[in-house]
């Protein structure tokens, strides 16, 4: 029986919207060239120690609607996605029940106006604690918001390193936090 997804609505806690995106120049891959190489690579981009991919539904090399990856997480935090959108210059994944957030992540690419042949990989996500225990650790002890922050910024070297391109500067990092009003309620960048 397929598990179901866990939508934001599900969660529980503040709604966080994440980016973790980096600008660079150089890249022997053009926007398209790199997307593909992204979905084919996904497993290898996740820095195994703090979160490691597994492919539990559809072909290697490839990835479509409704495939599936099972992630061991540092700590007890694992959980799976689903594939939930593909295209040209993004893909998306949902959480599914059991995973420790509720919500969904955008992974994408796009070319920049300046500086010319410029770059931007982006991951995006909005999501929730799957419950109360979870959003506690996150939030509270930090100990999820360390790794899964780390995770990502790993995850935008390893792009940037696959394209033999030069980083514009670090990986930038943005929260946004939302009550369960909608009222934001904070925000920080790093980066």
């Amino acid at each position: 029986m397929p598990t179901s997804e866990q939508s934001a609505a599900d969660g529980s806690g503040p709604h966080l919207e994440r980016r973790y995106y980096v600008d660079f120049t150089d890249s022997r891959l053009s926007a398209p060239e790199l997307m593909r190489y992204i979905t084919a690579h996904v497993t290898d981009l996740a820095p195994d120690l703090l979160a490691e991919f597994e492919k539990v539904k559809g072909a290697d090399a490839v990835l479509e609607v409704g495939h599936e990856f099972h992630i061991k997480i540092l700590g007890p935090w694992n959980g799976s996605v689903r594939v939930t959108e593909v295209a040209d210059d993004y893909f998306e994944l949902c959480t599914l029940e059991g995973h420790p957030e509720a919500g969904h992540i955008r992974f994408s690419v796009q070319a920049l106006d300046a500086p010319k042949g410029a770059l931007r990989f982006e991951i995006h996500s909005k999501a929730r604690s799957r419950d109360g225990l979870v959003a506690f650790a996150y939030s509270t002890l930090g100990v999820g918001k360390r790794v899964q922050e780390q995770t990502w910024v790993l995850f935008c070297e390893g792009v940037v390193k696959a394209t033999e391109g030069q980083a514009l500067g670090p990986v930038k990092v943005e929260t946004i936090e939302q009550d369960e009003t909608g009222t934001h309620a904070e925000g920080h960048t790093r980066g």
